[in-house]
């Protein structure tokens, strides 16, 4: 601007006004796109391909229209896959970009895990943070909730949640499940025992948690009221980001659409009556989901419509073994691990348990209305987001994440050469590479399946030499290629020889962790030790 005055005085004053004018003007630009970009990450729990309307329009159903707004005005990703098949690994590697192999979680941690993500694992928020962002997470965050490894000290601002899934405690209202859990014991002396009660699958001895920051608000929490409670701390976090001046990060790791559901108001004892209308819960769970999507995509319209990026995506398939209460595969069935027994989905490295429905949104910046199919993972939100901000990740560690900017912004439909699937419990060992992906064609080394809904369970298979599916012509996964043919041992060449650098890699990675998975009954969250399932408020 000095160098603009000067000139004023050179020329006079009848230039000054359209040069000063044309300088600030420039300035302006220059301050607009130098503005860092708001990030909204909306992860669902156990949602299926087929979950969403327009991943299914054949179905002609109606239960997510603001997503099918948010497709409408942005880019659906037709071939996004989660980076493991359950929880904690999932999310691990959405946060670090790296594989479980690499970030040391390898599958699930537990109510009394005394660690989580470990310590020297860098997270998105993290660095997002130290950028200068304001960063929240709201819901659920799986990665360790004692001391230094709760998100509060792994990069978030504020956090609001539950630290596991919504099934691993009890609550006064249960939600639907199978098998039907009782209430929390109300009254009795406090047994402070974290193993399963007698019914298989409920935990009764410890009530559900809901956290702020590092306190416990509310234990057991009521599951019919949370999804209230996540939209309203979504849409105060996001004004009170525009007050503050600061871009931020909002990760939003929903309950929806794990088991328990609890979609409405909940009926009155007994409990029992809950399974009279069960036909129409998960559709109800589904509309709830999309109407808190829907909502904060209307305040984040409102407040920055420009400058903001939201990425709705999930953390895994669905779990088959909870029958109606499971989401929807699509066609993604893999047809050749059911006709042999067992599930497919959930746990699994079949497309159901891990090919997830995906949708980012930016107006002005992601072009409305389109559908890209290039093979990307969960794993890349880490690297896309720093790149987003001009930001340079950490150079002491490896990354297998992809910096997506081009598929999301510009149409490119190209994405991961090789992409690898590892074994989330169904069998095999945690981590393992059981699958892996390059352009049309899978191969499987390791096949096995989780529980389904009939109790069935598929047997552990070693493959040598792989199965290999074409699933441009074979979605289902029904029939494998033919050893024999040119095609199948141009593909398996290249998948193996990938495999093994990959593998190679990781084992001289200095940069690799190890998570502790060991476990003390006093690490499970309790307010109040003295009281029935670790009672905190008296309700009702």
């Amino acid at each position: 601007m000095t160098e603009a005055f000067t000139l004023c005085l050179l020329f006079g004053m009848l230039l000054c006004g359209l040069l000063l004018h044309t300088v600030s003007q420039h300035g302006a630009k220059v301050d607009k796109s130098s503005k860092k970009p708001n990030f909204i990450i909306i992860l669902a729990d156990d949602i299926g391909w087929g979950d969403l309307d327009v991943n299914q329009p054949e179905a002609k159903t109606n239960n997510t229209p603001y997503l099918n707004l948010m497709a409408e005005q942005g880019l659906r990703l037709t071939d996004f896959h989660s980076p493991a098949s359950t929880c904690s690994p999932s999310r691990a590697a959405i946060l670090t970009g790296r594989y479980g192999l690499r970030n040391g979680v390898t599958h699930n941690f537990a109510v009394d895990s005394v660690a989580g993500l470990p310590l020297s694992e860098v997270t998105l928020p993290q660095l997002l943070q130290k950028a200068g962002y304001y960063t929240a997470m709201i819901g659920k965050w799986h990665l360790g909730h004692n001391g230094p490894y709760s998100p509060i000290n792994r990069g978030f601002n504020y956090y609001l949640g539950i630290p596991y899934s919504n099934d691993m405690g009890c609550t006064d209202i249960p939600g639907y499940n199978l098998p039907q859990c009782l209430p929390c014991d109300r009254y009795g002396p406090q047994v402070f025992r974290l193993k399963k009660s007698v019914q298989k699958g409920c935990y009764s001895k410890v009530g559900l948690p809901l956290m702020e920051n590092s306190s416990i608000v509310e234990q057991p929490l009521d599951l019919w009221t949370l999804t209230d409670q996540y939209k309203s701390a979504a849409i105060r976090i996001i004004h009170n980001a525009r007050e503050q001046g600061k871009p931020y990060f909002l990760y939003i790791a929903l309950s929806h659409m794990h088991v328990p559901l609890a979609p409405a108001l909940p009926p009155d004892p007994p409990y029992s009556s809950y399974h009279s209308n069960e036909v129409k819960v998960y559709a109800s769970s589904l509309q709830e989901m999309d109407n808190l999507v829907g909502a904060v995509k209307v305040t984040s319209d409102d407040i920055d419509k420009d400058n903001t990026l939201i990425w709705f995506t999930g953390d895994n398939g669905p779990w088959e073994q909870k029958c109606q209460y499971a989401g929807n595969v699509g066609p993604f069935i893999g047809k050749w691990q059911t006709s042999r027994g067992g599930g497919s989905a959930k746990q699994t490295t079949w497309e159901g348990g891990h090919r997830v429905p995906t949708i980012a949104y930016w107006p002005g910046r992601i072009p409305a209305n389109t559908t890209s199919s290039a093979l990307l993972s969960g794993m890349d939100i880490f690297p896309t987001l720093l790149s987003l901000a001009g930001l340079i990740p950490p150079s002491d560690r490896h990354y297998d994440g992809i910096d997506a900017t081009h598929a999301l912004l510009y149409g490119e439909q190209t994405g991961h050469e090789f992409l690898f699937h590892p074994n989330s419990g169904a069998a095999g060992t945690f981590g393992d590479i059981q699958a892996v992906r390059t352009g049309k064609h899978k191969a499987f080394y390791i096949t096995g399946a989780a529980e389904a809904c009939d109790g069935s369970t598929g047997m552990q298979q070693l493959h040598d030499p792989p199965l290999i599916f074409d699933l441009e012509h074979d979605k289902s996964e029904e029939t494998p290629l033919d050893v024999g043919t040119a095609e199948y041992q141009a593909v398996a060449e290249r998948i193996s020889r990938r495999r093994e650098e990959l593998l190679w890699d990781i084992a001289t990675d200095e940069s690799v962790a190890t998570a502790d998975y060991s476990t003390d009954k006093s690490a499970a969250p309790c307010c109040d030790p003295k009281q029935a399932v670790c009672r905190c408020l008296t309700q009702g």
